[in-house]
């Protein structure tokens, strides 16, 4: 009885990847592979040590879970690199799936295709620790006085609005580069970024960054959602969805998000 069990299951497993490979079948840049682009370089948490083929690091892991899924092994996947700008401009890719933390918008849907969302992002309050000295607290009153920065071309400006409604207009800048230039050099107090890319930024590039505190991606009207970027009219689009429902109906999405986000639950919620 057990053997014939054990046979039952493995024809389930095997018959669902088949499927999912049938979907994939003839859609793929090179027969048989799956080409995964990400950024260049790639940082923690999303890819760990700059390695994507490691599988370490949220994207990278949820990539591989995702090739599984559609029937492709983990030698069947080849790895590509791009910057987030030249992914996001219509026109033909050398990629079939970039994992890059792209926030899913109307404006780029009419450019690219997005897969369902594998992250629901909550934001961070970066800031620094002479900031925190000073008197700021992850209350909404605190959040209002202090003097914002954001980049003009991400969904940060209107989530100032919608979450913390400052009491004086943030300073715009033309990247998060000189964004967090800006909070170094003391021109703006705090800036909103997504958690994990907040916890980078703290530990690495922003001296004495700390994190004042987080808005749970629930708190938000319109939370930031990744998506897994394709061409436009990619055919895989309705293969990477079936795949993504699976991995969250299983839980291993959330497994992968538990293992490698984990740091994000040290940071205070902000109530």
């Amino acid at each position: 009885m057990k053997l014939w069990i054990t046979t039952a299951a493995a024809l389930v497993l095997a018959t669902a990847a088949t499927a999912q490979n049938d979907c994939a079948a003839g859609k793929t840049l090179s027969d048989g592979t799956l080409t995964i682009a990400t950024g260049n370089p790639a940082y923690y948490p999303w890819v760990m040590n700059d390695a994507p083929e490691s599988g370490e690091g949220y994207e990278a892991a949820v990539a591989y879970a995702l090739a599984a899924e559609m029937g492709f092994s983990a030698d069947q996947v080849t790895w590509t690199r791009t910057s987030f700008d030249q992914a996001i401009q219509p026109g033909a890719k050398d990629f079939d799936l970039n994992l890059q933390q792209f926030s899913i918008t109307e404006d780029r849907e009419k450019m690219v295709d997005f897969s369902e969302p594998y992250y629901a992002s909550a934001m961070a309050v970066l800031t620094t620790k002479k900031v925190v000295e000073a008197g700021a607290t992850a209350t909404p009153d605190s959040l209002k006085s202090l003097i914002w920065g954001a980049d003009a071309n991400t969904t940060a400006v209107p989530m100032l609005g919608e979450l913390i409604q400052p009491e004086k207009d943030p300073l715009l800048y033309g990247d998060n580069a000189d964004v967090t230039a800006a909070l170094q050099a003391g021109q703006i107090d705090a800036a909103l970024f997504d958690l994990p890319t907040a916890l980078y930024l703290s530990a690495v590039v922003v001296d004495g960054g700390t994190l004042l505190g987080q808005f749970p991606a629930a708190r938000t009207e319109n939370p930031d959602e990744f998506g897994i970027l394709m061409e436009e009219g990619s055919a895989l689009k309705p293969c990477v969805d079936a795949a993504l429902t699976a991995l969250k109906d299983s839980g291993k999405l959330a497994e992968i998000e538990a293992t490698w986000l984990e740091e994000a639950t040290a940071v205070p919620v902000i109530k």
